[in-house]
């Protein structure tokens, strides 16, 4: 089976009903399914063949499943772009994949203009809600031709997505999964959580997201209903729970956080609530026991990668276990080895590898980082864990220089490297810091040129000019110098221990 096969087999099985309410409007399983079909001819008609690439930057709303699924019945690989990247983020992504399209919404139309104009493999913009530039063709466009009837028979290896992620270390990496891996992902998934027919969703998770695409995917299984937000808000999404009487959502930490925090907590109806999904970053045990004494509901904690299709592990729904991400899901093998690649005993500490077809292609055009992660079977995680005696994974820690920030990765190098743009700065060094809503935020330290003049807050500013929202510190601090060790690399644990120790640094 390829990823259109999921589709057409949730439509034959559940027939035409109101299975997606989106920003007032219910839409029809039919009317979905026909789009994809009609969107696919329209790609092919634009000139777009089987292995193309298509880049997708919208925040969610219910065109953003029916590119992904037309992309796949047409053949071509999607590229998920998050909507908050610059322009100069967004040009990087575009030529690395060789994108051939670019589908996107008014509002973010200049941006990808901009980045269009550095990526000469885009032939098309393609703009939902209208063509407001000379150029661009509107989406509706596309819903007019003629329905795929049969779909691109796609290959298990064939790529079905490019995701683009701020690893541990280098450049941005484009994480090649396969039909196959999405596929016996979102199986897998199903069987460890199948809560059956009949719940209500809500889509809270940003459809460009691992974690996002799995869960949608997963989802094709049961025949249910669903509300989508356009961007998670707490406000609304309680609001949402109750009008829809809302069943399970699947969320990052963060944002349990800012629900629980929510004023509307105390007052609104939300006792329909019975599963939550918690994944992308690690949950804080304090905020699943508040979250679940205060919702009356259960809090299922998951662990996975991009480079693992997202899902490896998750509490099961009959006996989930605090404090821990849960056990691996069926098909998927997960071992806790040492630094030599030898399994550990039970309950001591490691480096967490997985092995399943649910493990990645590969780097898009990095050989080498590729067979650093994937060695001899295994996806070699970088984060440190333990299973007990009953076969549940914890996860203690992870490399850390990466900093997940909201569930969205951030690679310190990047934010570093803006900072060395900057006239003034000699040096720069950049480091996570715990925060209960974030799980973490991003703290730069800066040592300035000798002679040079420069204040937090305009630092802050060039890097508002040149980095994502999600990736500008949230705090700066001017450091008369960084500590070095002997060959002059910064020590990052000791900028760690002035966060852990306040009044360190003066």
């Amino acid at each position: 089976m390829n990823v259109c096969s999921l589709a057409d087999a949730a439509f034959a099985r559940n027939g035409d009903y109101e299975s997606l309410w989106f920003e007032g409007r219910w839409y029809r399983s039919g009317w979905l399914h026909a789009a994809v079909t009609a969107v696919a001819t329209g790609l092919r008609d634009l000139g777009v063949q089987p292995g193309d690439r298509i880049v997708v930057t919208m925040l969610n709303c219910p065109e953003v499943g029916i590119t992904y699924n037309a992309a796949w019945r047409a053949g071509a690989s999607v590229v998920p772009v998050l909507f908050l990247l610059t322009a100069e983020e967004l040009a990087h992504i575009l030529r690395d994949s060789e994108a051939v399209a670019v589908v996107t919404t008014p509002e973010l139309l200049p941006k990808v203009q901009q980045a269009v104009a550095q990526a000469p493999s885009v032939r098309h913009v393609l703009c939902v809600g209208g063509a407001p530039a000379e150029g661009v063709v509107d989406f509706a466009r596309l819903m007019d031709a003629e329905p795929m009837r049969t779909p691109h028979d796609a290959a298990e290896r064939d790529v079905a997505v490019i995701l683009y992620t701020s690893g541990t270390t280098g450049s941005p990496k484009g994480v090649l999964l396969s039909h196959g891996n999405l596929v016996a992902m979102a199986h897998n998934a199903h069987a460890a959580t199948d809560l059956g027919d009949g719940n209500v969703g809500l889509g809270a998770l940003p459809l460009s997201h691992s974690y996002g695409i799995t869960t949608t995917l997963s989802s094709t299984f049961n025949r249910g209903t669903a509300a989508m937000l356009r961007w998670f808000d707490a406000g609304e999404t309680l609001r949402l729970i109750e009008e829809f009487n809302v069943t399970v959502t699947a969320l990052v930490p963060t944002m349990l956080v800012y629900l629980l925090d929510h004023p509307d907590a105390a007052t609104r109806d939300t006792s329909s609530l019975r599963w939550v999904v918690s994944g992308g970053a690690a949950l804080p045990v304090e905020v699943q026991r508040d979250f679940e004494q205060r919702f009356g509901c259960t809090v299922l904690q998951g662990y996975g990668l991009s480079e693992s299709s997202a899902q490896c592990a998750v509490n099961p729904k009959d006996a989930p276990r605090i404090g821990s991400v849960g056990r691996p899901v069926p098909g998927v093998s997960v071992r806790i080895v040492d630094d030599e690649g030898a399994e550990v005993p039970r309950g001591e500490l490691g480096e967490i590898v997985i092995s399943g077809p649910n493990v990645m292609l590969g780097y898009r055009n990095m050989p080498e980082q590729t067979a650093q992660v994937l060695r001899d079977g295994w996806l070699h995680s970088g984060d440190v864990g333990r299973v007990d005696e009953d076969g549940y994974l914890y996860v203690v820690e992870r490399k850390k220089d990466l900093i997940i920030r909201g569930g969205f990765n951030v690679l310190p190098r990047d934010v570093e490297e803006v900072l060395h743009q900057h006239p003034a700065v000699a040096q720069a060094a950049v480091i996570g810091v715990p925060d209960r809503r974030m799980g973490e935020q991003v703290r730069a330290y800066v040592e300035l040129k000798s002679g040079a003049a420069a204040t937090p807050d305009e630092l802050m500013a060039y890097c508002r000019q040149h980095l994502a929202a999600y990736k500008t510190p949230s705090a700066i601090e001017l450091l008369p110098s960084l500590p070095l060790n002997a060959i002059g690399k910064v020590l990052k644990r000791e900028l760690r221990a002035m966060v852990a120790t306040p009044g360190a640094a003066e």
